[in-house]
């Protein structure tokens, strides 16, 4: 039994010595041609490899640093660079014949850079694999071995993918830059980026896991499968996968274009089905602080968006077949299309709601640029909605029709407000809440502001209020309206700003009314006569025309 127990001792002290010898006998830079070799022709982009070493007890090789080349059309700098590359390899052939069997590649730090080009169509990644025309040549003196992984069945097919097959691929702690060619839109910037691949192939569907965290804060997570490589376009690979976000930024997270002016705090969990032409994605949206326009402020209240997208990837076109938008129990529908293929995305949609709430709405008022006058907020009635916006986001042009029923200005004293600047409509008190019976309007917003035709306001205390005009980007006012008080349309304007109304009487409007009165009035008998014009305009400034002296 001793002499058992010595033997086995000294098995495994000569074990230990050839595991401590061979690193010295075994040159790991002699193999960094061949490595470079399959990797450059797997990926179609030049491969440089930084001095090698040789771990048993990991079973594999380390470089200092690698770098892969971009696709030239995009740029010189490199499209991969990281600090350290962990190579995992079969000891066993690589000790005794030196042939290197690749079963788990590791990227550590690296920094990817990726590239849309100008007109949305291709990105720099599109063009990784063999078979691809900026892919460089190599003799058949720096051909690589194939990897024990590879039988004759893969080598015909993908369609021309390289035979290249991994166990494991990894990636940790990366930073991904996104941009567009000749932008001058800033990059975004996703760190951390670990991505974990099983059984990797270009020629058939791998299992993979990424997580990372997104520009100005959030983290999101994409899981499922991927697989085969489209050899003639990268991107194009098709995709079976679940995505979670949580408090991504969407002004910078790249979701949305950044033209658009939205802004806010999202989560986002939902699903992407991908054929390599045609992707299909559905899923929930909450977005807190949200605001809808530049000028906007951020909403009151989250909103929630349940969604269901069909996205041409060849065209970078899509259709929204599904946009449930709620606030509290008020709930519209957008449907649309969408064009990103050029350098501002343009839509073509449609919102529709219907006696939405308007406690639930008044929160999301600051979000579309609306702003009431200090401490006035609308309590109660529904609001209906029915507007088509169209054109790119940025020069958004959006038009319909916007009703309001048995609702209130709440802490305002409209009466009070015109009243004072109108002596015929003085008397007329609504209160410190203004009850609005209906309003309807014909609207019409774009950069230039938002045009109001068509208006129609009833408000019992006053009477009904009819007219058009225009609020500026800046909220100043110019409109110019009508009340119908008892029989008589007084006409009067109003200036100054959302926050701060001004109302004013139409002086040329209302004389031109009462001249035309005036001259309605001639060839009638004195009984049939109405008041001399002139002490009606003198009477609607709450004056009395002086009498002779």
């Amino acid at each position: 039994m001793k002499r058992f127990l010595k033997i086995v001792a000294i098995v495994i002290a000569v074990l230990v010595v050839i595991a401590i010898a061979i690193p010295f006998f075994i040159d790991a830079n002699a193999f960094r041609p061949k490595l470079e070799a399959e990797l450059t022709d797997a990926l179609g982009r030049e491969v440089k490899v930084g001095n090698l070493s040789l771990s048993l007890l990991s079973g594999g090789v380390t470089a200092d640093n690698i770098s892969i080349a971009d696709d030239p059309q995009f740029s010189k700098a490199p499209f991969v660079q990281a600090k350290s590359f962990k190579v995992g390899v079969e000891m066993i052939p690589l000790i005794f014949s030196r042939t290197l069997n690749i079963t788990q590649v590791t990227l550590d730090q690296p920094q990817i850079s990726l590239v849309k080009s100008e007109n949305g169509e291709k990105w720099n990644f599109s063009s990784l694999g063999g078979k691809n025309p900026s892919a460089p040549s190599h003799t058949t003196e720096k051909a690589a071995p194939k990897t024990s992984s590879q039988t004759p069945a893969q080598e015909g097919a993908g369609g021309g993918n390289p035979n290249l097959s991994v166990g494991k691929l990894n990636v940790n702690n990366g930073k991904l830059t996104v941009s567009k060619a000749d932008s001058t839109e800033p990059q975004r910037v996703y760190d951390k980026v670990n991505v974990e691949v099983v059984n990797f192939s270009f020629n058939s569907s791998f299992p993979f896991t990424v997580t990372a965290n997104t520009p100005s804060g959030g983290a999101m997570k994409l899981s499922g499968t991927a697989g085969p490589i489209n050899p003639a376009d990268a991107a194009l690979t098709p995709l079976n996968a679940k995505i979670s976000v949580q408090k991504a930024n969407l002004a910078t997270s790249g979701f949305i274009d950044p033209a658009a002016g939205i802004a806010g705090i999202a989560d986002l969990d939902g699903t992407i089905a991908s054929d390599g032409h045609e992707a299909k994605v559905n899923g929930d949206l909450k977005a807190a602080n949200l605001v809808v326009v530049k000028k906007g402020s951020p909403a009151g209240r989250p909103v929630n968006v349940k969604f269901a997208v069909v996205h041409n990837l060849v065209r970078e076109t899509g259709n929204i077949t599904q946009g449930d938008v709620s606030m509290g129990q008020a709930m519209a529908h957008l449907t649309g299309t969408y064009d990103a293929h050029g350098k501002v995305t343009a839509v073509n949609l449609k919102l529709v709601g219907d006696k939405m709430p308007v406690d639930d709405l008044e929160a999301m008022l600051p979000a579309v640029g609306v702003v009431l006058p200090p401490k006035a907020t609308l309590k109660g009635g529904d609001l209906i909605v029915n507007v088509v916006s169209s054109g790119p986001v940025d020069k958004l042009v959006s038009t319909g029709s916007v009703k309001m029923e048995n609702t209130q200005l709440a802490n305002f004293n409209l009466g009070e407000k015109m009243g004072a600047a109108i002596s015929a409509l003085s008397g007329k008190n609504t209160g410190n809440d203004t009850t609005i019976q209906n309003f309807s309007s014909d609207v019409k917003m774009s950069p230039a502001g938002t045009e109001a035709n068509n208006v129609n306001l009833t408000v019992p205390a006053i009477g009904v209020l009819t007219g058009a005009g225009t609020v500026s980007p800046s909220n100043e006012l110019a409109f110019k309206m009508k009340a119908d008080v008892g029989g008589m349309g007084v006409p009067f304007g109003i200036g100054g700003t959302t926050s701060d109304p001004k109302f004013t009487p139409d002086v040329k409007g209302i004389a031109t009314g009462l001249l035309q009165g005036y001259l309605n009035n001639q060839g009638k008998s004195n009984n049939q006569q109405q008041q001399n014009p002139i002490n009606s305009v003198m009477g609607l400034f709450g004056k009395k025309k002086q009498p002779p002296k």
